[in-house]
């Protein structure tokens, strides 16, 4: 399997395709620019040296390199083979809200940024676990599988906003049931943690982290927001700011954490509850909590032993620069000599 180390340096190659345009625009106007002084044949009688092929040998060199150079700069890493790979970890779903109520600003810079922080950090500090995404607003939706590449993990983080969901509302249930679901019979330990500010008003979600517990899931809550609540932003098309949301009687809706919510959902998913603020994100507990439940083997096939290729592309790189340097732009001596086509 072939992969590379660093993709954001193939946009060099815009500039190798920049060049080859303004070589072929010099082309035509060269050939313009010399039909104008006579008959052809005439002006190469004149100049018996020259060479119309040998400078597009030379750029087509110079390309070549150019290419083969950012083929050096992307690192291109193959992985010699495929084996088992056993881990000691568990099974970890991270629920997340994303309802709008998630971008009140009492904790900072919003609660779902706050929430993403806390899963980001948490991710870095996972060794073997796998880890899983979904988020959830007036439905749940799996945003990422198990999986132990935490990179890939904080890549579908960073694309989840309020934006992402088709409805709104708070099924923090339906989001529990369906990672209880989306762990599967496999003898994994395993532990849901929801990072939500508790405004259920879909269905039961302390009877759905019952129901987890009961089959050996534990299940944790992380609240984001602050017990006083805040306003809901509104927000145009172009992330403007327009206003708050307001109730039917044009009141602005104040969103609070529902603390008593979150608590119940814990103690019956048999975890422990904390709360995030403007100083913590709430996680270390959490984190503590989860580092002590057992850890079992998991078994994984991935690519291993990657190895660097980059020193290939770039002796290939070095050998063009050197050829095309060595090549003449005029007509070398022994090959005047031909005369296949006659005066």
């Amino acid at each position: 399997m072939i992969k590379f180390a660093h993709t954001e340096y193939f946009l060099l190659l815009v500039i190798a395709f920049v060049f080859v345009i303004l070589f072929v625009l010099y082309r035509l106007w060269f050939k313009k620019a010399k039909s104008r002084f006579g008959d052809e044949k005439v002006i190469l009688n004149l100049i018996p040296e020259y060479s119309s092929s040998k400078p597009v040998l030379k750029f087509a060199l110079v390309i070549l390199a150019t290419l083969f150079f950012v083929i050096a700069i992307v690192d291109p890493q193959i992985g010699s083979k495929l084996e088992n790979v056993k881990r000691e970890g568990i099974d970890l779903y991270l629920v997340l809200d994303v309802s709008n109520s998630m971008l009140a600003e009492d904790i900072k810079p919003n609660r779902l940024e706050r929430s993403k922080l806390a899963i980001s950090t948490l991710v870095d500090k996972l060794q073997g676990d796998r880890v899983g995404i979904i988020i959830f607003a007036g439905n749940a939706y799996k945003q990422l599988p198990l999986t132990t590449d935490y990179s890939a993990a904080k890549l579908f983080l960073s694309a989840v906003d309020t934006k992402i969901v088709p409805t709104q509302g708070t099924a923090i249930g339906e989001a529990i049931e369906m990672a209880t679901l989306s762990f599967g019979e496999t003898d994994h330990n395993k532990a849901i943690i929801v990072i939500t500010d508790g405004e259920n008003h879909e269905d039961d979600a302390i009877e759905a982290a019952n129901l987890a517990n009961e089959i050996g899931i534990n299940v944790f809550t992380i609240g984001m927001g602050l017990p006083e609540g805040a306003p809901i932003p509104l927000y145009n098309s172009y992330g403007v700011q327009t206003g708050y949301k307001k109730d039917k009687s044009n009141t602005t809706v104040i969103t609070k954490l529902n603390e008593d919510m979150l608590r119940q959902i814990a103690a019956a998913g048999g975890g422990a509850y904390a709360r995030a603020n403007n100083a913590s994100t709430g996680l270390k507990r959490i984190f503590d909590d989860i580092s002590e439940i057992d850890k079992k083997e998991i078994e994984t096939r991935q690519f291993t032993d990657y190895e660097d290729r980059f020193q290939i592309f770039l002796g290939i790189t070095l050998f063009l620069l050197i050829f095309e340097f060595l090549v003449a732009d005029r007509k070398t001596r022994w090959a005047s000599k031909f005369d296949f086509f006659g005066k």
